[in-house]
């Protein structure tokens, strides 16, 4: 096998490992944006998290607020979970994970 052979089939298994990992950091970090935003609504308006946004027996602004804190969390968490994987992933290869480098 060339040098050029087991540099792309090394890359083609990084990228595979980075796949996995970033899917692994991502699920974790929902699990846990959708779990403290539970409790944080519960202490912050006294009542359980609307479980559908979308009903309309939910009310407008309770829904409006719901939808746009969940989507800011869940964003935030999985973006600091990422990168965290990133670093885990770039200390242990010495590389950045495909798709992360900033572009120039």
């Amino acid at each position: 096998m060339s040098k050029k052979a087991i540099t792309e089939h090394e890359a083609q298994d990084n990228s595979k490992v980075w796949s996995a990992f970033s899917v692994v950091a991502a699920l974790l970090a929902a699990t846990v944006a959708r779990k403290g935003l539970n409790a944080t609504w519960k202490a912050a308006a006294g009542k359980e998290p609307p479980a559908n946004p979308a009903d309309p027996e939910v009310d407008l602004s309770e829904a409006l607020l719901f939808a746009a804190l969940s989507g800011t969390l869940v964003a935030v968490v999985k973006m600091l979970a990422t990168r965290r994987a990133a670093g885990y992933y770039a200390k242990s290869t010495g590389k950045v994970p495909p798709g992360v480098q900033a572009r120039a």
